[in-house]
């Protein structure tokens, strides 16, 4: 069986290998910045790109090729750009995409520095942007401006779980030719994949869910098109965002059990979105595998499964919040998501602090919103914990 037609277990573990001349088991580390040519004519052709091989580690590895064909393999896509961070490939995007007296509308609620880094860097050369309710395809779509060259989005959204119809984007934005990139981060390929609802642009913080382990910072992004490919690229090189043969390796480990720590992380979810839910001190939860959510459908609809982040809300508001988290004891207190370990966090004073309290609110991003990325431990351990922290409250 061809690898690129298996099941998703299987290219998850198979996908981006090469047979390696001796023989290794798992892709090597090819720790090194350059690459000796041959002949100086095949350094000539490979230059010319003519032939396809290795010159230098920023432009391209072969370790860092491996992962980004299998990556690019779960998500359905042409090939990935492997990134040093999840900022550098939405950096990547926006610089390729957007130039000067161009517009960008985005998710409001949308990773905090993918908002940041637009509005306090790129509108300083000229760039605009729109930050809406992307769940609402009316919003969308009142938006669009002649000057409008992207539509990026992010969904579930973080961190108030909020869900958009990326095929319903996608239909409008085929309409005025305007390219969508999705943040997949949330998800992961293993629970969605943009590019077959017709986005054109996908990407990950691998950082998260792919890594998996907290130890490892990297980005990538996978395009649907080779023409994207290529546009994107080149910015990625010029400007030295590439990750690290070592980086690679380590994420590429990662991958490989990938889903099999979100089945054990979803199925803890699940159980503690439904018991915080019932618990007379939570105001509200965020998390798409409850009916209660307002988009529960679409998540049944566009996504395989419901992940493993919940956001909720203490009838005590912020100080409520703030006491909890400094009275758990087994769910770590760090910023971060997608990983073994169980992380809790407070977005309003954290993540989305560079925000202005009313662009927060806006989002939807309120002061007592309490951010949970549920791991893999014995769920009756993490309940027991957030029970002994709740009666503190």
């Amino acid at each position: 069986m061809k690898k690129n037609k298996a099941g998703f277990l299987t290219r998850m573990i198979h996908a981006g290998s090469f047979d390696d001349p001796w023989g290794s088991a798992v892709t090597p580390i090819y720790q090194t910045s350059t690459f000796a040519f041959k002949t100086a004519r095949q350094g000539a052709e490979l230059f010319a790109g003519e032939k396809k091989g290795y010159i230098y580690t920023r432009i391209g590895n072969p370790t860092i090729s491996a992962l980004e064909k299998s990556i690019a393999s779960l998500e359905n896509g042409f090939n990935g750009i492997a990134t040093a961070s999840g900022m550098g490939a939405v950096s990547t995007i926006y610089l390729a995409m957007l130039g000067k007296d161009t517009h960008m509308i985005s998710t409001a609620s949308v990773y905090g520095p993918s908002r940041g880094i637009m509005e306090n860097h790129f509108s300083r050369f000229g760039v605009s942007s729109s930050y809406i309710d992307t769940s609402n395809l009316e919003e969308v779509e009142k938006h669009i401006r002649p000057e409008t060259k992207l539509i990026y989005l992010e969904t579930p959204s973080n961190p108030t779980m909020q869900l958009t119809d990326i095929a319903g984007v996608v239909e409008i934005a085929r309409r005025y030719h305007i390219p969508v990139a999705v943040d997949n981060t949330f998800s992961s390929p293993y629970l969605q994949n943009p590019l077959d609802f017709g986005a054109d642009i996908v990407l990950h913080s691998v950082t998260k869910f792919i890594n998996g382990h907290a130890d490892v910072i990297g980005g990538i992004i996978v395009t649907k098109t080779e023409e994207m490919y290529r546009r994107l690229r080149p910015v990625m090189v010029a400007m030295g965002f590439n990750m690290d043969p070592h980086q690679a390796f380590l994420v590429h480990r990662g991958l490989k059990t990938l889903a099999l720590r979100i089945d054990k992380a979803e199925e803890n979810a699940f159980t503690i979105a439904q018991w915080l839910e019932q618990h007379p001190k939570v105001a509200w939860v965020k998390y798409p595998g409850l009916l209660s959510h307002p988009q529960h459908d679409l998540a049944k609809k566009q996504m395989r499964g419901f992940g493993t982040m919940i956001s909720f809300e203490l009838k005590g508001g912020l100080a409520a919040g703030e006491k909890l988290m400094d009275n758990v004891h087994l769910a770590l207190l760090a910023v971060s998501l997608g990983g073994v370990e169980s992380l809790i966090q407070h977005p309003a004073s954290m993540t989305h602090s560079s925000l202005p309290r009313e662009e927060r609110e806006d989002a939807g991003i309120t002061d007592g919103l309490v951010r949970f990325s549920v791991g893999i431990e014995n769920v009756e351990d993490l309940l027991e914990d957030l029970e002994q922290a709740l009666e503190k409250v």
